[in-house]
């Protein structure tokens, strides 16, 4: 794959329009299970509402979690919605210790969260300076294979809207997940054509 190349993957439900378009890096993957429209090319303007840095200590990933779930009761998602997107920044966290950073616990991670002022969309960007891994080789392994581990790539497919990997600059992995709120998302539409 050529350095500029990007990736994308998109489930059978999906519109090619809804990939993320970015541009700059070595490569990206992109799966997306919603249809509607992306962060990329809206017109809402996104604000960087928190940034945090840490590193890749599991111990840590708890009060990740309880961030998590705040910024999306806050946004007005349920509880068991709120718990799933939990489980998918949770999952995509643990993936760059256990793969990035071979467990080793001093590598450096950073979490962006992004709202957009429209449509509820949020996106959560990981960034690491592990270990690059081919980009053709992130998918789900096949569920009919029984066995423990394996479905966090499944598990961030299923949850997130878009899920976008990419090699970045000077080495480390970048992930970027987004969600909708589909009833806010479904309201902010609506109001553009009154």
């Amino acid at each position: 794959m050529a350095p500029d190349d990007k990736r994308r993957f998109y489930s059978p439900s999906s519109n090619h329009s809804n990939g993320l378009q970015r541009s700059g890096y070595h490569g990206a993957v992109t799966t997306s299970n919603q249809s509607g429209s992306s962060s990329a090319g809206s017109d809402a303007e996104p604000t960087h509402d928190l940034r945090v840095e840490f590193y890749s200590r599991p111990h840590y990933l708890a009060t990740i979690r309880q961030m998590v779930d705040s910024i999306c009761s806050r946004r007005g998602f349920d509880p068991a919605e709120a718990s799933r997107i939990c489980l998918a920044v949770d999952e995509a966290l643990c993936n760059v210790i256990r793969h990035g950073y071979d467990s080793d616990p001093n590598g450096p991670i950073t979490l962006t969260v992004t709202e957009a002022r429209e449509g509820n969309l949020l996106e959560f960007i990981i960034e690491d300076r592990g270990r690059q891994v081919d980009l053709s080789t992130i998918r789900s392994r096949d569920l009919e294979d029984v066995r423990p581990g394996g479905l966090g790539v499944h598990l961030i497919e299923e949850i997130m809207d878009h899920a976008t990997w990419e090699h970045r600059d000077g080495g480390g992995m970048r992930l970027i997940l987004c969600k909708s709120h589909p009833q806010r998302a479904e309201h902010s539409t609506m109001g553009h054509h009154a």
